[in-house]
């Protein structure tokens, strides 16, 4: 039973954080959007189940990332507002890794596209 309470909570914990950055990132809710639109397109066009999963895998990839970027970005914050190059290297490394996983799933939506 202590598995199961423990699940909850860190689903709980999850969820929450999903939230928080919902309310909080712009970024965020427009990759949700943009997410829903290729999730859309991915099931309206003739694709075969894998690469369906692709599109829709990478697409919760490039959540993932934005959410990972959103904790470096507060972490930073916390630990102080000033300007400072580490924090600067910090955020643009998570911004980065949006960017990234946004690029490998255009560059699916591309192969599949015009394979």
């Amino acid at each position: 039973m202590e598995f199961f309470r423990r699940l909850k909570l860190r689903c709980i914990w999850s969820w929450s954080g999903v939230v928080a950055t919902w309310r909080t990132q712009h970024s965020f809710r427009s990759w949700v959007w943009a997410n829903l639109a290729s999730a859309v397109l991915a099931f309206a066009l003739p694709l075969t189940p894998a690469e369906r999963a692709l599109i829709l895998a990478l697409g919760l990839l490039v959540l993932a990332a934005e959410l990972f970027n959103t904790a470096i970005e507060d972490a930073v914050d916390y630990i102080s507002t000033e300007d400072h190059p580490l924090a600067k290297r910090a955020k643009d490394a998570g911004s980065a890794g949006v960017a990234v996983s946004a690029i490998a799933a255009g560059v699916a939506w591309l192969v599949i596209l015009i394979g």
